[in-house]
């Protein structure tokens, strides 16, 4: 038996994946229903039911799409200013080099 082929990466709107959510929350269908019904994944759908009560205030383990938001571009800044902190260090050392 072999393993079946990994499917491409697909990328989904948010207004479809709050449809999706709307779907699930209706409650005649199970999470498993829908993703096949739609041809997603359960893990897929799952995780973007349990984004939406995290947004939505009725879950609490987690971080808010707000938060993840902020929090990449906390670490985007971040990292930028380490590479210029970096920057730094390396022409000081240069220039105290330079003036011996």
């Amino acid at each position: 038996m072999g393993k079946r082929p990994r499917r491409a990466r697909r990328a989904f709107t948010s207004e479809f994946k709050a449809e999706i959510v709307e779907v699930c929350r209706r409650g005649d269908r199970t999470v498993a229903q829908v993703a096949r019904d739609f041809d997603l994944t359960e893990t897929a759908v799952r995780e973007w039911v349990k984004q939406a009560d995290l947004d939505a205030g009725t879950r609490s383990d987690g971080l808010t799409s707000d938060e993840r938001e902020e929090l990449a571009r906390l670490r985007r800044e971040n990292r930028r200013l380490r590479e210029d902190v970096d920057i730094l260090k390396r022409a000081t050392a240069f220039f105290a080099k330079e003036t011996r």
